[in-house]
């Protein structure tokens, strides 16, 4: 994906650029990666004070995004906020995962100690649960050629070309079928239950 330098585009509106990227358009991807990658890449650098790192982490994020749109709902908050926290989160993560390397090389593991917990809280713990638990329904009730498909899309790292292929099916027919079941998983996790509502708050 390539660096949009010092300027970036105006913000695409949430809730379409999100049907969009639901519905597999590439040009959503680039929209909000032109809109927001200044700012992801702006997050990341500030954690882990490393810009390759923060371009790694960038790729992460839009690469996260572009593979599970549905983990994003434009109802709970808005796309700047989400991107920036996921940004914070992959961060945070790299700088960890750099400071186990460096106790098992024998270094000082203080920079660990340092860093913020950024472990989920109780009410997102329960929603990423019961995220997990529709998704897995959602799945489980796909007609089987688009189960195949995202199987072999989502899990096992394929490409829809790729996937198409292995099932011996032509290209525009694995994509259809990709497009079908994710609009399907969208529509399934589009309203998870809230941890507070469920608790009577």
């Amino acid at each position: 994906m390539e660096s949009t330098g010092g300027t970036s585009a105006p913000p695409p509106a949430d809730a379409e650029v999100h049907r969009r990227l639901v519905y597999g358009d590439e040009s959503a991807l680039a929209e909000v990666y032109a809109a927001y990658g200044g700012l992801v890449r702006r997050v990341a650098v500030r954690v882990t004070r490393s810009p390759a790192a923060a371009e790694d982490v960038a790729q992460e994020v839009f690469a996260h995004l572009w593979s599970r749109p549905y983990t994003f709902d434009a109802s709970r908050g808005s796309l700047r906020t989400w991107l920036s926290l996921l940004a914070h989160r992959r961060a945070v993560d790299w700088v960890r995962g750099e400071a186990r390397h460096r106790k098992d090389a024998g270094a000082d593991d203080s920079a660990l100690q340092a860093i913020p917990d950024a472990g989920p809280g109780p009410d997102e713990t329960v929603v990423d649960r019961e995220r997990s638990l529709l998704l897995h329904t959602a799945l489980a009730e796909l007609p089987q050629p688009q189960r195949e498909v995202v199987h072999l899309a989502y899990f096992a790292g394929r490409t829809y070309r790729q996937a198409a292929v292995e099932l011996g099916i032509p290209e525009g027919t694995a994509k259809t079928r990709l497009r079908s079941a994710l609009r399907s998983l969208a529509e399934t996790l589009a309203d998870p239950p809230d941890p507070a509502l469920e608790r009577g708050a």
